[in-house]
């Protein structure tokens, strides 16, 4: 095998959470050609990489939407000059490209989410043994195709560290700490002296953000102001990240930074910790109805989110024991 293709659309955390792999891969194998398929914004996620790691960025609401677009597509990225495919998501678009490769002969291995397991959790609440990590199902699929790789997450310690990084939002309202606690998380920590850098995306969170910098002292909003790529390495410099099971913890895990994750409708368990983290940072309640949700995005059956009532002072207890570890 001389040119691979690994396949991930979104979301913005999974793909995240391929770095390690890839850069893994690249290193073990220097003369396999990798070429990365995702959605053109996650690009800074795959700079500074080595030499043998390529990236196409498809358009997939304009140039590459509908079987149309995957069919130009397939031909904007050369499909046949790829000895194989790594299908890392298994979603619509990636399994009708993937019936392309095959019917020219191309090897191909898809990703195991291990859907019916997950299922179980939810249903069961048994945590015990966690589920494979998405990372451990992506190696999967590099060993069906015969590339064995073995990672070793290590955070990095180079380096004088500065400041907390709080970012207090998720995808689904079951994965996010009630915004007036965790205003009172950041106004307890302003107390302290530490600098606090707040991380958002969208123009609502922002403008809230905006409004807790400008409350409290030495706190600062980086909502908007800085493209990803700024972000990891200002995560990089941070003494920890306080995040929800977010894309925020994963690119604060791939930064190498000690992440303290707050978990409401969804576990750890399910296999979507942090890259590198411990699930003794986990901060989560033991509720008989936990976790009600793989991915967070379904409503609480008590209509209270009784998961995410955590006392702020606790959150800040927690933080400052790990800030003095």
């Amino acid at each position: 095998m001389s040119k691979l293709l690994i396949i991930r659309f979104s979301a913005l955390g999974d793909v995240a959470m391929l770095v390690p792999v890839i850069e893994n891969l690249a290193n073990i194998y220097p003369k396999l050609s990798i070429t990365i398929l995702s959605r053109k914004q996650v690009a800074p996620l795959f700079a500074d990489m080595p030499d043998n790691i390529h990236f196409f960025g498809a358009d997939l609401r304009g140039r590459h939407k509908g079987i149309k677009g995957m069919n130009r597509l397939l031909q904007d990225i050369d499909y046949q000059q790829f000895d194989a495919v790594a299908d890392m998501h298994d979603v619509l678009r990636s399994k009708y490209l993937r019936m392309r490769f095959r019917l020219i002969g191309k090897r191909v291995s898809v990703i195991q989410k291990g859907r019916i397991s997950k299922f179980l959790l939810i249903k069961k609440h048994n945590f015990s043994p966690s589920l494979p990590s998405t990372i451990e199902r992506y190696q999967d699929v590099l060993q069906r195709l015969g590339l064995s790789i073995q990672l070793h997450p290590q955070q990095n310690n180079g380096g004088e560290r500065i400041g907390i990084g709080i970012a207090p939002f998720a995808a689904h309202k079951g994965k996010i700490y009630p915004l007036e606690k965790m205003e009172e998380v950041v106004r307890l920590l302003s107390n302290d002296g530490e600098p606090i850098y707040l991380f958002g995306a969208g123009q609502q969170e922002q403008t809230l953000l905006e409004q807790w910098a400008v409350t409290y002292p030495n706190v600062t909003s980086l909502a908007g102001k800085q493209d990803m790529a700024k972000e990891i390495a200002i995560m990089r410099g941070l003494r920890l990240m306080v995040t929800m099971d977010s894309a925020n913890m994963h690119l604060a895990s791939i930064a190498g930074t000690r992440v303290l994750s707050i978990w409401g409708a969804t576990h750890p368990a399910a296999g979507f910790l942090g890259y590198g983290q411990s699930e003794s940072d986990c901060i989560q309640r033991d509720l008989p109805c936990r976790p009600c949700s793989v991915y967070g995005n379904k409503p609480c059956q008590y209509s209270d989110y009784h998961c995410l009532n955590i006392a702020p002072k606790d959150i800040v207890k927690r933080i400052t024991q790990a800030l003095c570890k």
